[in-house]
């Protein structure tokens, strides 16, 4: 994906459904930041060419290999935050798996059957439970105002 001298002064917001570029060039423009999650869910970014002044989102640390030239910055082979070496600060709770979300970025998965809050609820939602719940009371509900409302309805 080539941006290159487009005059972008903030990344596009269109940028958020390109998650599955491989190379963009941001280069030869008059970007001053790069927002945190400008790049969330870009796992198949592996490279990156922004303007000279930024430093590669994620840090250094989120790329295998970081070029410096005369204008721009080269941010090459994204790492995976979840296989290194150094503690998670937020590690994924007990039942769910670390997955890479971006550059630096991490998502914790609910392991199945798994899946709520922190991933704490175990097995799959109770929909006819839910549904049966749900339609009796509204079948009730619906009886109840009809036989209260039938006789002031009634034609004169």
């Amino acid at each position: 994906l080539d941006l290159s001298n487009c005059s972008l002064h903030s990344v596009p917001p269109g940028l958020a459904e390109a998650t599955t570029a491989i190379v963009l060039d941001l280069t030869e423009n008059p970007l001053t930041t790069l927002p945190n999650g400008s790049f969330l869910g870009f796992v198949h970014l592996q490279s990156l060419a922004v303007p000279l002044t930024l430093e590669c989102p994620g840090g250094s640390g989120a790329w295998q290999d970081v070029t410096v030239d005369r204008s721009s910055r080269l941010c090459q082979g994204q790492r995976n935050p979840c296989n290194s070496s150094v503690e998670l600060a937020w590690p994924c709770p007990e039942n769910a798996v670390c997955a890479p979300d971006g550059p630096g970025l991490i998502q914790c998965l609910c392991d199945s059957p798994f899946h709520g809050y922190k991933c704490l609820r175990e097995g799959t939602f109770p929909m006819l439970l839910f549904g049966g719940i749900l339609g009796t009371a509204t079948v009730s509900l619906s009886l109840l105002l009809w036989g209260t409302q039938r006789r002031k309805a009634k034609t004169p």
